[in-house]
């Protein structure tokens, strides 16, 4: 297969929303943190239905959003969809996908992939603006994806989450207000 670019610039730690076509025929909406480098690499914690779905497959959608919404609903939720590309994409690419390591942290398994982009579409060009409400959102939604990992302490889990909702009442707008919602909604905050 062509082998093509990585549609924006990635650096440490991008967080990206993946569609991986699940035995059902319909595409599963998950996050997924991409390692900037050569290759870019991934991990999936558990058995997800991301990593299934990786490993029956071999390749996925990584799309790239500034919808703060569809980024809580991918990270905390069971999300499918008929089509792999959601509407908020700005930008997008299939990848191929190689497990290159395996390990367990804690009692948690993981999956090390290697992504290789076949196709990439940049749907929108935007100009970048830095609204603090939307990374608290980000921030909020990978400590909740953490609560039931046994390796993290979920009082400390439960102050950041409280600490970046203030942040998101603060400095956010709509779709981050919005997404916070949903984010409570999908995830038992309570301690």
């Amino acid at each position: 297969m062509t082998r093509a670019e990585w549609p924006v610039e990635l650096r440490g730690v991008t967080e990206s929303i993946v569609t991986t076509l699940g035995p059902n025929g319909r595409w599963n909406v998950a996050a997924l943190g991409l390692f900037a480098g050569d290759p870019v690499t991934a991990r999936t914690w558990g058995r997800t239905r991301t990593r299934r779905n990786f490993e029956e497959r071999g390749d996925g959608y990584v799309q790239f959003s500034s919808d703060p919404v569809d980024f809580v609903d991918a990270a905390c939720s069971i999300r499918e969809e008929d089509e792999p590309i959601l509407a908020s994409a700005d930008a997008w690419t299939s990848v191929e996908v190689e497990a290159i390591d395996r390990g367990t942290e804690g009692k948690t398994e993981w999956v090390e992939w290697a992504l290789a982009p076949t196709d990439a579409v940049i749907e929108r060009r935007i100009a970048p603006t830095t609204n603090r409400g939307y990374y608290a959102v980000v921030e909020a939604t990978v400590a909740a994806s953490r609560l039931d990992v046994p390796d993290y302490d979920p009082a400390e889990l439960h102050d950041r989450i409280e600490y970046f909702e203030r942040v998101v009442e603060r400095c956010g707008g709509p779709r981050e207000r919005e997404a916070f919602r949903r984010l409570r909604s999908h995830v038992d905050l309570t301690d």
